[in-house]
């Protein structure tokens, strides 16, 4: 059997970065975890530990953002208007690919994690997938076909608007938007109106019921797109309060209220679920980027499972 082609796997994330050489779950070779401080800093630590690895078929980057995902754009691969300070026009994606000459395959974090969790964890073996991650915020990525669903540039489901709970007149924290669903339901945002962390927060707490609706919303108009055969949730928030996964299927289901009459949507329990690969989703999804790089380079499949 021909020996799997190594990618180098790189998630960028707001505190920490991890590279990992890997061909899959099951061979990881190397991992290095970096802070992510300032790019100066960084960005070079990375490429020292990268150095090193040899073999390396492609390149795959899996951003926060946003990120510039368009390759006809002068700023293609480039971190764009981030909030993260120092990080914003920094480039990734062509920095890289100059300095290892190989195909480099670049995205956001979350749909790097779709990628992820459709290949090897809670969605294997769908092609169509939302991933939802509810943390330091909310973000969405969707694959269709095994591909990222891309255009002018990535989603940002995070921030639309969801229709607000009676009564609930509460300005939201989202500095662009006030009450999208980031400013309803991301970890600060809880803690900003409760002042209590999300995972210390009572399940009772009634500032919950505007999180539920928030999320469900979100999940609702990502089923209406008419992409996702499941919606895999990660996260902070999602991970810290188990509870909350039956509350936000049935909240989901009375959203869309039987419109969506089919078998994969109408089972909540196996539409929406917990995501499955935990910490290793952003470099794994990562390694399927640099892989689908080096496809299109070669026309090869050449990941395993």
């Amino acid at each position: 059997m021909a020996q799997l082609p190594l990618i180098a796997g790189v998630e960028l994330g707001g505190t920490k970065c991890i590279a990992v050489l890997s061909s899959g779950p099951d061979a990881i070779l190397e991992e290095v975890r970096v802070p992510t401080t300032r790019p100066e800093e960084t960005l070079p630590a990375l490429e020292a530990a990268m150095d090193k690895w040899r073999g390396v078929a492609a390149i795959g980057i899996a951003s926060f953002g946003p990120v510039s995902i368009d390759p006809q754009s002068p700023d293609y691969g480039k971190i764009t208007s981030t909030p993260k300070p120092h990080w914003a026009g920094t480039d990734i994606a062509r920095r890289l690919a100059a300095r290892y000459d190989v195909p480099v395959g670049f995205h956001s974090d979350v749909v790097g994690a779709a990628m992820a969790e459709a290949r090897w964890g809670a969605g294997q073996g769908l092609g169509d997938l939302a991933y939802v991650t509810v943390g330091t915020g909310v973000g969405a990525g969707m694959i269709a076909h095994g591909r990222p669903v891309d255009g002018l540039t990535h989603s940002e489901f995070g921030h639309v608007r969801p229709p607000r709970l009676p009564g609930d007149d509460w300005a939201g924290s989202c500095p662009y938007h006030g009450a999208c669903v980031e400013g309803l339901a991301a970890g600060p945002a809880i803690a900003a109106r409760t002042g209590i962390k999300g995972e210390d927060l009572p399940h009772d707490h009634p500032a919950w019921e505007s999180v539920v609706g928030a999320l469900s919303s979100l999940f609702a108009t990502l089923t209406l797109t008419g992409v996702p055969r499941r919606i895999v949730l990660g996260g902070g928030v999602m991970v810290g309060n188990p509870w909350l996964l039956p509350r936000l299927r049935a909240a989901t289901a009375a959203s869309l209220n039987g419109y969506v009459a089919l078998p994969a949507v109408s089972d909540m329990d196996t539409f929406v679920v917990p995501a499955a690969l935990g910490g290793n989703a952003g470099p794994l999804g990562a390694v399927v980027l640099g892989a689908q790089a080096l496809e299109d380079r070669t026309g090869i499949k050449v990941l395993a499972g």
